[in-house]
């Protein structure tokens, strides 16, 4: 079977379908994956065939920071959704007897997938249907609502993406020759769906409808012959397990700042770092600090003491998987939720936002991941019963029923 997956956005929206992805090839389907052309390599390293998705999402993100209004960045917000609907459509068309769909992308797939007559599942990195159990991933605040409250915040999130997205939708669909679209939509009416993390860290709702499910963690795949630099090995083996610094995607444009801040915060701690550059091209000095590029975080991960990082989902579960305790800096998105996921869980202390970090409680947050054992005794916990998990089979017994019917 051809299989396309469609995953817009950053390195952290692409790399958890490189292991979905080679749980397909392995199981005999030809996958390819539509994402922006910053991934082509990580996908080649993969052994993933690339479709191109137009837009840089690096541009993107700085464009919301410079917007002056909200009006100004939901404009370029709208020009970045037109630009990608056209992406999505043309991967499609490509040519996939099945499409499998990140969230950001769903109601372009899905127009896309009803235009072509491939099937559209939905594959999602975090919780998307509203719930009364939480407050939904994406909501500027975390705190319970209590039931009603918080159905009434994930409904309105779900409204409010959908409005964003109502203009680049219906244009796809009158360019494809659909009629357009009863209601709005963004993907999360979409059946089915599989969630990409474990129920160890967020269980499956009781009041999510039927063809919703929480499947567990699509880990990334390790590119083909990757190696780590002798500089990071003879690092490593130095001295004791550093800390891991690294904010991913976030910041395009503020490494200097940032980096000054890492810089001090490191010193008063007295840690050992690794630095990662990221987006932001964040830089950090220091006799026992090393600055590095990207690096497999299943690799590198359980050889650190904590990990600090911007809460993604991505590096949230890598983190989870590695066994250490982290310090969540949480920026924008779904990055709060799995902040707080991550404190709620006993594996973090309280999240810090990356507006308001500063060089004092980060240094505060990383000696009490240190210091205090409870945190790394649940994260070793939660990492052994994660690592028995089989994330990717519910989604390939699904694939194996739809190409059989």
């Amino acid at each position: 079977m051809r299989i396309l997956i469609v995953a817009a956005g950053s390195r952290g929206d692409v790399a958890p379908y490189t292991g979905l992805g080679r749980r397909l090839l392995e199981a005999g389907h030809e996958v390819t994956v539509a994402a922006h052309p910053p991934f082509a390599g990580l996908l080649d390293g993969c052994g993933l065939d690339h479709r191109p998705l137009p837009g840089d999402p690096r541009e993107l993100i700085r464009a919301r920071a410079r917007a002056a209004s909200w009006e100004e960045a939901r404009a370029a917000m709208a020009a970045f959704l037109d630009r990608l609907a056209d992406g999505v459509a043309a991967a499609v068309a490509d040519g996939a007897d099945l499409v499998l769909t990140a969230f950001g992308p769903a109601a372009l797939s899905r127009a896309a997938g009803e235009a072509s007559g491939a099937p559209v599942i939905g594959t999602f990195l975090a919780p998307v249907c509203a719930t009364r159990e939480f407050p939904p991933a994406g909501a500027t605040g975390t705190e319970d609502l209590g039931p009603d409250g918080n159905l009434a915040a994930g409904q309105r999130l779900l409204a409010d993406a959908g409005a964003l997205q109502a203009d680049a939708v219906a244009g796809l669909r009158t360019r494809l020759g659909l009629p357009p679209a009863t209601s709005r939509t963004t993907g999360a009416d979409l059946r089915p769906v599989f969630h990409g993390f474990s129920p160890l860290v967020v269980p499956r709702p009781a009041d999510w409808p039927s063809g919703v499910e929480v499947a567990g963690y699509w880990w990334p795949a390790r590119p083909r012959d990757w190696r780590p630099t002798a500089e990071l090995a003879d690092f490593l083996q130095a001295g004791p397990p550093p800390v891991f610094i690294g904010f991913g995607s976030m910041a395009p444009g503020e490494g200097e700042r940032l980096g000054e801040l890492v810089t001090a915060a490191v010193a008063r701690t007295g840690v050992r770092a690794v630095v990662q550059a990221g987006w932001a091209g964040l830089t950090a000095t220091g006799d026992d600090v090393l600055a590095i590029g990207d690096v497999p975080h299943d690799w590198l991960f359980p050889r650190t003491a904590a990990v600090v990082h911007h809460a993604g989902a991505g590096t949230t579960a890598a983190g989870l998987r590695a066994g250490v305790p982290a310090v969540p800096v949480p920026a924008m998105a779904d990055q709060p939720f799995w902040a707080a996921r991550l404190h709620q869980l006993g594996v973090a202390p309280r999240p810090l936002p990356l507006d308001t970090l500063t060089a004092e409680s980060l240094a505060a947050a990383i000696t009490t991941c240190l210091t205090e054992p409870a945190p790394r005794r649940r994260a070793a916990e939660l990492a052994g019963a994660i690592g028995a998990e089989d994330g990717a089979a519910a989604v390939l017994t699904h694939i194996g029923v739809v190409g059989r019917g």
